[in-house]
């Protein structure tokens, strides 16, 4: 067993890898530019949207007010009219990334600490490379990628889109268990 505390370089070297391996993601690659779409109208858009001045939060629609409502014929009726919403909404401001990025390095920090913590369980101090890689790797995976199929499964977020993702966790996870392998205490 090697002690969470030692693996505080691999877990903060991790983060600070996936931190910078996401900014290519998203600003080289390109990839992700589908990922949503654009109303046929924006500014007519957010202007009825304003009129219902929403508080920020998530909203959807239709949505019952409790299961046995969802079985009424006017909630079915709404279902079967269309259009199905989710919406998040969200004040405005200036646009600014920085809490954004912030809360994602903290993120990828406390993957890191997952993935320490596992592999620190499983493996001792000296452990082959393959094996923490393996340990770290898979860890890692299930924290950046598995998590985000809900949104597919429960709240229609295209499955492009959830693959995308998971192509992403792939190689968030391939960076943290390869920080965890090269840096593992000898």
């Amino acid at each position: 067993m090697v002690p969470i505390l030692t693996l505080w370089l691999p877990i903060v070297l991790s983060a600070v890898f996936v931190f910078i391996l996401s900014s290519l993601v998203h600003m080289v690659f390109g990839y992700h530019a589908s990922d949503y779409r654009k109303f046929p109208d924006e500014e007519a858009g957010a202007e009825a949207l304003r009129k219902l001045n929403l508080a920020p939060g998530q909203y959807m629609y239709p949505i019952a007010s409790s299961t046995k409502d969802m079985s009424s014929p006017e909630f079915q009726a709404k279902v079967e009219k269309g259009p199905g919403i989710i919406l998040t909404i969200w004040p405005g401001a200036r646009p600014s990334m920085t809490a954004n990025l912030i809360q994602w390095f903290i993120y990828s920090v406390v993957v890191g600490i997952f993935a320490a913590y596992v592999a620190g369980r499983a493996l001792e101090v000296g452990a082959h490379y393959l094996a923490v890689f393996r340990f770290a790797g898979v860890t890692a995976f299930a924290c950046y990628a598995i998590a985000g199929f809900h949104e597919s499964i429960w709240f229609k977020r295209p499955w492009s889109v959830t693959l995308k993702n998971t192509f992403d966790g792939l190689l968030y996870a391939l960076v943290t268990a390869g920080t965890f392998g090269w840096l593992w205490p000898r």
